[in-house]
């Protein structure tokens, strides 16, 4: 099989505008992330729709494709640039451009969960440890996974899921394996046309969760289970923390 990882990467973000041209130990972060997925896929791209980043990725040897300003999520903006692409692939993986510690463990448990024909759309999650804590499990900002026998996700949420009746809360952690949701998707190619042409569902709107939409639709989600943390950028304190954190990787 053939896999493409597409990197949406905007200008404009509300809460850390110019995120992708931060410097994260002397590189931007879309490079990092760039060195990070080339050579685990059969290819990788990043889509944007400023030409600061466009120029950016070319100057550091990356390929890049301009995309429209007019996308409301990263989904829709791998959509449009895997048809600019022009070229088939098997599978299109959705790689965040604020992830710059995406792991190959990560890129590889995605794949592999394609080795299931049936696969149309797949997913990360990993468990939460007792050393979490409950603050961490009861996160909004963290959205849970529930999964059958199949390992495809029943449903996404940002509450805890599933409620555990009569366990009291600090025993939770201790009693059940609660999964947390790494947002790196993969789809077949025809899905991912189909549900960017789906509009915005009641479940959607309730949890602003964009792969309820999908489950509503009735599609499947198969879901692999990662053990690495990654740390995502969405602020520049989030920044500065990983700044921290690479900086510890080469002490």
């Amino acid at each position: 099989m053939t896999f493409i990882g597409i990197i949406p990467a905007r200008y404009a973000s509300t809460r850390f505008p110019a995120k992708p041209l931060a410097m994260l130990g002397g590189k931007t972060v879309i490079e990092r992330v760039y060195r990070q997925v080339e050579g685990q896929l059969n290819d990788a791209v990043v889509a944007t729709d400023d030409q600061r980043i466009y120029d950016a990725v070319v100057a550091f040897g990356g390929k890049a494709v301009m995309t429209g300003v007019h996308h409301k999520s990263g989904t829709d903006r791998v959509q449009e640039a895997y048809e600019r692409i022009g070229k088939d692939y098997d599978v299109i993986v959705n790689i965040q451009g604020d992830e710059p510690f995406i792991q190959p463990q990560q890129l590889q448990a995605i794949q592999a969960c394609f080795k299931v024909p049936e696969t149309q759309i797949a997913t990360l999650v990993k468990p939460f440890s007792p050393q979490d804590g409950l603050a961490a499990l009861q996160n909004p900002n963290s959205p849970k996974v529930v999964v059958d026998d199949c390992q495809r996700a029943l449903y996404f949420s940002r509450s805890v899921i599933p409620y555990l009746r009569g366990v009291e809360p600090s025993e939770w952690l201790s009693t059940h394996t609660f999964y947390k949701h790494i947002g790196l998707y993969a789809y077949r190619p025809e899905v991912l046309r189909e549900i960017t042409s789906l509009p915005q569902s009641p479940l959607e709107i309730a949890e602003s969760l964009e792969q309820l939409r999908w489950l509503q639709a009735g599609y499947h989600i198969q879901v692999g289970i990662s053990q690495v943390e990654t740390i995502g950028i969405d602020t520049p304190e989030d920044l500065a923390r990983a700044e921290e954190f690479l900086n510890s990787l080469n002490s």
